[in-house]
């Protein structure tokens, strides 16, 4: 299974992007795909994860109800809408096949995708 992120950019606080991951690969549908992010000189974190099969989501404080996170089966794409941009949010967005309970990214990842929110 291969992943690969796109969407990351500049905006202003107060902002929206949509973040997608692509994946290839036949375990798609049955594998759960999440989001993290890593901003500079701080430990990695998890975001969002989604679960394949009962459609359950975790997020991680900072981000419930500003950021919402799906997928297209038939796209084999994961979105992460982002809403309400923080500089905080400012990091290198990943996304991985994940477990939900814990948000914990393990195996599959992408390579990254930049967002900086700043005005």
């Amino acid at each position: 299974l291969q992943l690969v992120e796109s969407g990351g950019g500049l905006v202003q606080p107060g902002g929206s992007l949509r973040l997608s991951c692509t994946a290839s690969g036949f375990s798609f549908d049955f594998t759960n795909i999440g989001w993290f992010r890593q901003a500079p000189g701080k430990e990695r974190e998890g975001v969002a994860c989604l679960h394949s099969s009962d459609g359950s989501i975790n997020y991680v404080d900072s981000v419930k109800g500003r950021f919402t996170i799906s997928r297209d089966n038939a796209k084999k794409t994961v979105y992460l809408q982002m809403n309400s941009l923080k500089p905080e949010d400012t990091a290198v967005y990943y996304c991985a096949s994940c477990t939900v309970f814990n948000l914990k990214g393990y195996y599959y990842w992408g390579q990254g995708t930049q967002v900086t929110v700043s005005s």
